[in-house]
């Protein structure tokens, strides 16, 4: 046990390193207390992300009823399948076998993707999209070069457009991906893309914790007891020892 306890704090900087980006990362600045944007955020997950995605750890139910969205219109507008029910998880009718034949790969369940990745990372990823003919879909992207996902949000973003800059590799300039820029035929403009990206992002960060807000509340009402515990404590202390001294 003791080797496998070391072993374990020598690994964690490499794994946490292994997982991270060479990319500097925009901030998402998301705030799950808001709850417009979690239900503008599931209304893009649901339209755009769930026809591959699953969020197979969470219900409809559960769902509706923390984001503040009535049953009938949860049925009505966020739920495709006419046989699910309003209690069921949250999973796509794919086979998983298709969906590898299709994409080369399974596409993962995004239930805790914001915990694995981090929000700034997600929020980074999904406006890193850009437009690269040799790729099966057509795009790639700076956060995830080579990913084999389409870009599911263009009709919001509209085709983004690389920005080259240069790049110091082994002493020599190479031109690189710095960055997108939308050719404006988008849905959205830039600074409401941003904000969608951000409302979906809130609430894949939901999704993996649902009852964060919940346990910070919990914990100030935790934190308060135990200092209020702590004074009649050391009150009491002082009285028992009197006499002693």
């Amino acid at each position: 046990m003791r080797k496998w306890i070391v072993a374990l704090f020598v690994l964690l900087p490499s794994l946490a390193f292994a997982a991270g980006s060479n990319v500097p990362l925009d901030k998402a600045n998301n705030d799950i207390s808001d709850q417009a944007s979690l239900q503008n955020g599931a209304k893009l997950f649901m339209n755009y992300c769930f026809g591959c995605h699953s969020t197979q750890y969470q219900r409809y139910e559960r769902v509706a009823n923390d984001l503040g969205i009535p049953l009938d219109l949860l049925k009505e507008n966020l739920m495709f399948d006419p046989e699910a029910k309003v209690g069921d998880l949250m999973e796509n009718s794919i086979p998983d076998a298709s969906a590898a034949k299709w994409f080369g790969a399974t596409p993962p369940d995004l239930t805790l993707v914001a915990r694995v990745r981090g929000t700034d990372w997600l929020y980074t990823y999904l406006r890193s999209f850009y437009e690269d003919p040799s790729r099966p879909f057509g795009v790639n992207n700076i956060v995830f070069p080579s990913v084999g996902m389409p870009h599911v949000l263009e009709e919001l973003q509209g085709i983004p457009k690389p920005v080259y800059g240069t790049k110091v590799v082994d002493g020599e300039e190479q031109q690189v991906v710095v960055g997108v820029e939308s050719d404006g035929t988008g849905e959205l403009s830039s600074g409401e893309y941003d904000q969608a990206v951000r409302d979906l992002v809130n609430f894949l960060e939901y999704s993996g914790d649902p009852v964060q807000l919940e346990r910070k509340t919990m914990g100030w009402w935790v934190m308060a007891f135990l200092v209020i515990f702590s004074i009649v404590v050391y009150l009491l202390k002082k009285e028992y020892w009197r006499d002693v001294h």
